[in-house]
């Protein structure tokens, strides 16, 4: 490895951002440990790191994974990426029910604080946003694909209220739910 490329590593070390992370690993020589470079640890001195481009080759050179940041654990991606995917997949997998932030920090053992904080870190919107998001997805394939009623189709992403699922379909798509569908069956959509 070239001596630029160590130094924009290391410094993404430094710095704890997330450009390197998954990408290489941070093996320090006096610890015989090896890091995520977001690693919340003490930053190891530049003449003490070997990067590594696998957890694999670390490990083969004697390395252990750290305790702290768990290299091993979630593949190539970070603990708050990690996180935030497995938000993900409780709000798809519970989007229809009634589904709060607090209920998805429970699930995950949490607090809701860390769980919104983390997650808007790393998507850029909250946990609130994409329950929205993923209601209206499947609102907008059930109004497409199904001939359910419209409030069978409130029902089915969370919606108790037919006139309340209307108001906010139209709020987000600009057309009302039956609007919506016939647009979709007369080929204007899709």
């Amino acid at each position: 490895m070239d001596q630029e490329l160590f130094d924009r590593i290391y410094q993404s070390v430094v710095r704890r951002e997330a450009t390197y992370d998954g990408i290489y690993y941070t093996g320090v020589r006096t610890t015989r440990i090896v890091c995520r470079p977001t690693c919340k640890a003490k930053t190891p001195k530049a003449e003490n790191v070997t990067f590594y481009p696998s957890l694999e080759m670390a490990l083969q050179d004697g390395y252990r994974p750290c305790k702290r940041c768990k290299p091993e654990s979630n593949g190539r991606l970070r603990p708050d990426a990690a996180l935030a995917a497995q938000v993900d997949a409780v709000i798809e997998a519970r989007f229809a029910g009634k589904l709060t932030l607090r209920a998805i920090a429970e699930s995950l053992s949490v607090s809701p604080y860390h769980l919104q904080r983390v997650y808007k870190q790393v998507n850029g919107y909250s946990p609130a946003q994409k329950l929205e998001q993923t209601r209206l997805a499947h609102a907008k394939r059930l109004l497409a694909h199904s001939g359910d009623a419209v409030a069978d189709v409130a029902a089915a992403v969370g919606y108790g209220s037919p006139s309340h699922f209307s108001a906010w379909f139209s709020r987000r798509t600009g057309r009302s739910p039956t609007e919506y569908r016939n647009a979709c069956r007369g080929g204007d959509l899709m």
